[in-house]
């Protein structure tokens, strides 16, 4: 037993020995190690992890920082991070062999395959072709909080909604990224294959390309050792732990957990034609159509400061451009609490994978690019210094915006309603459901799985701020305002969010809630009471409860909660009934400040 551990040991020792030799022996990686420490400290940066490929192997794989930043874990090349929308690539590979099984063409129309696969309109119908879906060019924006707010493990479900989701334009008028028509070709690809999107990255790639450890949804990667926590950052210097997204039906837009070992060889089949170790995992006719323009992201001219980064176009699951010279074809990645960079060179066959335990962070790019420089032996830029300063920079507009906000706001207004009739159910087909209710003098959004705190801004608009540990996070710039607009009879209809910046605001229709109170239990209440010296008469008047008080006109009420009400169109007077072995007979009066 101790002779088999001893030789274990030397097994370790020679195999990190021989890695420190292969880095030290490259003199293009030369220092970066400090280099990559330096990058971890500037953003502050949890972890991160990083592997280089050149032709059919890993020259550099190395972890920085904490997997898990509380106990202090390393992160080391095995560990598994959230890899977001760099699984877009996988998806559309699974539709590339099945091109070359003769099962598709990318010409075809989407319904051919999911029936259940509709657009808003019908030229959309009609015109939409397989190959829009897989390069960003069908028109609609994003519509991400459709399921980002309104999950669902099931993805016929969530495709349905697309019928519902307007466009901003002509279908392959513009560019515009879409992770629903990700999650559409997943959903084709099951239909044709009678197998789950899941299995088939397993069968299609993860098998054949050795990703042992990768998987494909949080609760997979949870019951496993040596995973990354992810983190966001608080005011730009407090590091804070974040729960995993589980993207639960959306799996084709972005579910992968990998590591860059596993990532590597992934990589490493792009580079070489769609083989690995000699064996065919794509085909080669796809692998260049994928990499190849399909439609063009933005002008990306060339500019004073760097005038060797230009080209902005889009492939299968694949961003292109040219840097410094030389052709590069690169996703990223992003999802609640990590980031991501998966990038190629393909003339020059290198290839960089960055994981990072960071939310929206801007490290991947920067060790992307600094790496870049190395292995293509280029002038060499700071990225580290230039991509902070970028970003330190929007974080001012940010900022500059919600003061602008907050400055065009109409002082000494209030809303038309008192906040009790605000509550509701309020949907939308391309969305979902979720309900506003109102606690503690306040109105709460309530999806499922967050909480919104709605301060009022002014006349019908609100601001919303997401509530964590019982406490709303009031310094959110980017808060999503609530609009709400009224109908023909006074009532609270819908509410209005400008969820995309390319169309008008995403209108939620009102169901009121009706309170379970029968004819029958209100006039439980009925009855006189003396408050301070004046007798006050309640009494059921069709479905509702009245209030009369000596001297004052009569009040209807607003059932609000068991044995509570409002008085209608009057903020704060509230009023709670007593029980006492089944009777009556106290009631308490509140308002602001007083109650009696």
């Amino acid at each position: 037993m101790k002779t088999s551990c001893f030789l274990t040991g030397l097994i370790l020792l020679s195999v990190v020995a021989y890695s420190q030799k292969k880095s030290a022996a490259d003199t293009r990686l030369a220092g970066l190690d400090t280099e990559l420490q330096k990058v971890l400290d500037t953003w502050k940066v949890p972890g991160l992890a990083v592997a280089v490929v050149e032709k059919n192997k890993i020259i550099y794989a190395r972890g920085f920082g904490y997997s898990d930043y509380e106990k202090k874990i390393a992160v080391t090349p095995n560990t598994l991070f959230a890899i977001g929308s760099c699984s877009k690539a996988f998806t559309c590979a699974i539709l590339g062999q099945l091109r070359n099984e003769g099962k598709l063409k990318f010409e075809d129309k989407p319904s051919k395959y999911a029936s259940d696969l509709k657009f808003f309109k019908d030229e959309m119908n009609n015109t939409i072709q397989i190959r829009d879906l897989m390069s960003h060019r069908t028109g609609l924006p994003r519509h991400d909080f459709s399921w980002y707010l309104f999950p669902s493990d099931s993805k016929d479900s969530l495709v349905q909604r697309i019928a519902y989701q307007e466009p901003f334009a002509g279908v392959r008028e513009h560019w515009y990224y879409n992770n629903f028509m990700f999650l559409a070709q997943g959903v084709i690809a099951e239909k044709i294959t009678g197998k789950s999107w899941e299995e088939n990255v397993r069968e299609n790639f993860f098998k054949p390309l050795g990703m042992e450890r990768s998987n494909l949804s949080i609760s997979e990667m949870q019951k496993v050792s040596d995973i990354a926590v992810g983190y966001g950052l608080e005011n730009e210097t407090t590091i804070k732990k974040m729960d995993y997204y589980h993207i639960a039906g959306m799996a084709p837009a972005g579910s992968i957990n990998s590591s860059v070992n596993e990532m590597s060889n992934w990589v490493i089949t792009w580079i070489n034609g769609g083989k690995f170790k000699g064996k065919e995992i794509l085909p080669a006719s796809y692998v260049t159509e994928a990499i190849s323009s399909q439609m063009v992201i933005g002008a990306a001219l060339p500019d004073k400061s760097n005038p060797d980064l230009h080209l902005s176009n889009y492939g299968y699951g694949w961003a292109l451009s040219s840097y410094k010279g030389h052709y590069r074809v690169e996703h990223g990645g992003n999802i609640d609490g990590f980031s991501a960079s998966t990038s190629f060179f393909p003339t020059d066959s290198v290839g960089i994978v960055v994981l990072v335990n960071q939310d929206g962070s801007g490290v991947p790019s920067v060790v992307r690019n600094i790496i870049s420089d190395r292995m293509l032996k280029v002038k060499a830029t700071d990225w580290n210094k230039e991509l902070k300063s970028r970003r330190d920079k929007a974080l001012q507009d940010q900022a500059a915006a919600a003061k602008a906000r907050t400055s065009n706001k109409v002082t000494g207004t209030k809303p038309s309603h008192i906040l009790a009739e605000f509550t509701g159910k309020y949907s939308h087909p391309g969305y979902g459901d979720f309900t506003i209710s109102y606690e503690r003098d306040s109105l709460f959004a309530v999806f499922k799985r967050v909480k919104l705190w709605l301060g009022h801004h002014h006349y019908d608009i609100f601001n919303s701020y997401l509530v964590e540990n019982g406490k709303p996070d009031t310094t959110d710039a980017n808060s999503t305002q609530f609009q709400f607009f009224t109908s023909e009879t006074g009532e609270i209809a819908k509410v209005a969010l400008k969820l995309e910046p390319t169309i008008s605001a995403i209108e939620f229709k009102r169901t009121p809630i009706k309170m379970d109170v029968s004819k029958d239990a209100l006039a439980q209440y009925a009855g006189e009471y003396e408050l301070a010296g004046v007798v006050t008469k309640f009494f059921v008047k069709g479905t509702t409860l009245h209030l009369i008080v000596p001297g004052q006109p009569e009040y209807e009420l607003v059932s609000i909660g068991k044995h509570k009400f409002m008085i209608k169109g009057f903020e704060g007077f509230k009023i709670e009934f007593i029980e006492n072995n089944g009777s009556f007979p106290e009631v308490v009066f509140n308002q602001p400040n007083w109650s009696v």
